[in-house]
C-alpha cells in the first residue's frame, strides 16, 4: 500500500527533526550516507573507528570515528542477494552473476581464455520428480492449456493463466507426498554432487578412458543456479562446458569431446543417480532432464548472452517465489503462516519440514536441520555455485569494485597511500532503517515509498 503525502510526512518528519535537533551537519551527513548506499534498503549499522598511520613514523595522518556520524553509526550496504529483501543489492548480485556466467561462455575476459567459446557447451535443467499432480501454468509461449483433463483421479479443466495463485498447488493435497518433497529438497545439493561425479565417470567410460586418464586430458566445468518451481521444489539450471586441459591450463578439447557426447552422458549420468532416503520407501532421483546446446551461430541458436541473462535472473530469487517466507520460521509462526501470505501448500510444506525436524522423533534426520531450513522447504544448499575453472568468482568481482572505490578515495588523500598503514575496529550495531528513515531514504532516492 502506498502512503498518502500526509502519512509520509508523519513518517519522515520525526526523522528530520531528530537529525536537525543535533545539527544541520547531521542531516547532511545522513543524506550523504544514504547516497553512498546506492539504493540499499536494509543497510548494516556499524560503530567503530579507523586511522591512517605513516608506516615509518607511526604519525596519525587521518582518523575517522562513527561518533561523529548521525546516531553514532555508519551505514553500509547489506549485500543481500534476495530481491525480496533488498532490490538494489540483489541487482548488483544479478549483474555479477551475469558477468560470471558470460565470461565462462565467451572467454577473453576475467581470466578465461577465448578458446572456451569453441568448446562443447550446453544449458542443462534438472528437475525433481512428481510428488503428486499440481495445477499447471501456461506454456513458455504463454499458451494456457487445460490443466488436468482426466476421467479418473484428480482432475482440473481450467486454463490457468500467468499469475494465477492456483498454479503449483496440489490437485489433491491429502494424497500429495509432502514428506518425499521435503526430503528431496533437503538432498538436492547431494543429488547435484552425485550427478557431477557420475557425469565425469560416464564421459570417461564412453570414451574408453580411465577416470584418471580422462582427468589428465580434459576438465568438466560448470556454473549453476537453483530455482524454486511454483510447487515449491528446487531445480537446477546449469551451463556445462567440456574443456581440454594441460595441467591447470585450459586447452582445446580432444577430438572425442563433442556436443553429442556431452549431451548423451548428461542424460545417462542424471538417470543413474539414486540416493537412499529414509521414510520415502524409494530412492531419490531426478525427474525431467532437459539439455539444450549453446552455439555461436546457426538456426535456433541459444546465444551466450541469453543464457547468462536467463541464469542470472534466478540468482536473486528463493523459496518466497513459491509462496513461503524469506526468513527463518519459529514455533510461533506455525499457527499463523497464512497471516504472512503463505499459501496453503507452502504452509503444509513448512509444517512437514518442522515435524520431520523434530530430533526426538526423527533423530536420523537431525543432520538435515529441517527446522532451521523449514522456510526454504528443506533446501539448504547454495543458490549459485560453479566449478573452479569455469570462470572468475563473485568474491573477485566484489574485490574489483572495492579496489576501484578505494583508488578513488586514495586519489583525494594529501599523502602517499603506499607508505601508510590503516588500523580499524568495527562492531555490528544492527541492521535496517526505521519506517521513517526508510520513507525518507526512498524519497531522497526518488523511488517513492510503498
Amino acid at each position: 500500500m502506498t502512503e498518502t503525502p500526509a502519512q509520509l510526512g508523519d513518517l519522515i518528519g520525526p526523522v528530520i527533526r531528530d537529525l536537525a535537533r543535533r545539527s544541520n551537519h547531521d542531516v547532511t551527513r545522513w543524506l550523504h550516507q544514504v547516497d553512498r548506499l546506492r539504493g540499499c534498503t536494509d543497510p548494516i549499522r556499524l560503530t567503530g573507528e579507523s586511522a591512517v598511520l605513516n608506516g615509518t613514523t607511526g604519525e596519525v595522518l587521518n582518523a575517522y570515528t562513527t561518533r561523529d556520524e548521525p546516531h553514532g553509526q555508519l551505514l553500509v550496504r547489506c549485500g543481500n542477494r534476495r530481491a525480496s529483501r533488498c532490490p538494489a543489492c540483489a541487482e548488483t548480485y544479478r549483474q555479477d552473476t551475469f558477468h560470471l556466467i558470460r565470461a565462462g561462455l565467451l572467454g577473453g575476459d576475467k581470466g578465461v581464455p577465448e578458446i572456451v567459446r569453441t568448446h562443447p557447451r550446453v544449458l542443462a535443467t534438472l528437475t525433481a520428480p512428481s510428488f503428486g499432480p499440481v495445477h499447471q501454468g501456461p506454456d513458455k509461449d504463454g499458451t494456457a492449456n487445460v490443466c488436468h483433463a482426466r476421467r479418473t483421479g484428480p482432475s482440473c479443466f481450467t486454463r490457468h493463466h500467468q499469475g494465477d495463485p492456483t498454479i503449483g498447488q496440489p490437485l489433491d493435497a491429502d494424497s500429495y507426498d509432502y514428506t518425499a518433497h521435503i526430503l528431496w529438497n533437503a538432498h538436492a545439493a547431494a543429488l547435484w554432487h552425485r550427478f557431477t561425479v557420475y557425469l565425469r565417470q560416464h564421459l570417461a567410460a564412453t570414451t574408453g578412458l580411465t577416470r584418471k586418464e580422462f582427468a589428465r586430458v580434459s576438465r568438466l566445468s560448470f556454473a549453476k543456479v537453483a530455482e524454486y518451481q511454483a510447487r515449491g521444489v528446487v531445480h537446477f539450471h546449469a551451463v556445462i562446458r567440456l574443456d581440454g586441459r594441460d595441467g591447470d591450463t585450459l586447452t582445446t578439447p580432444p577430438t572425442w569431446a563433442t556436443l553429442d557426447l556431452l549431451t548423451t552422458t548428461i542424460h545417462s549420468a542424471a538417470q543413474a543417480v539414486r540416493l537412499p532416503a529414509p521414510r520415502t520407501g524409494h530412492p531419490l532421483t531426478w525427474g525431467t532432464i532437459d539439455v539444450r546446446p549453446i552455439r555461436t551461430a546457426g538456426p535456433s541458436t541459444l546465444s551466450e548472452a541469453a543464457v547468462a541473462g536467463y541464469i542470472a535472473k534466478y540468482a536473486t530469487k528463493a523459496a518466497e517465489t513459491s509462496g513461503t517466507l524469506d526468513r527463518r520460521v519459529t514455533h510461533h509462526d506455525l499457527a499463523r503462516l497464512h497471516t504472512h501470505g503463505v499459501t496453503d501448500h507452502a504452509a503444509r510444506l513448512i509444517r512437514t519440514a518442522w515435524d520431520l525436524g523434530n530430533t526426538e522423533t526423527h533423530p536420523d534426520l537431525a543432520p538435515l536441520r529441517l527446522r532451521q531450513w523449514a522456510h526454504m522447504l528443506g533446501f539448504r544448499g547454495h543458490f549459485s555455485t560453479k566449478s573452479r575453472a569455469y570462470s572468475t568468482t563473485l568474491t573477485a568481482l566484489r574485490r574489483v569494485r572495492v579496489e576501484y572505490r578505494e583508488a578513488q578515495e586514495l586519489q583525494r588523500l594529501p599523502y602517499d597511500p603506499t607508505s601508510t598503514l590503516v588500523l580499524a575496529h568495527w562492531k555490528y550495531a544492527g541492521q535496517g532503517f526505521t519506517p521513517g528513515e526508510s520513507a525518507l531514504a526512498a524519497t531522497v532516492n526518488g523511488e517513492g515509498h510503498a
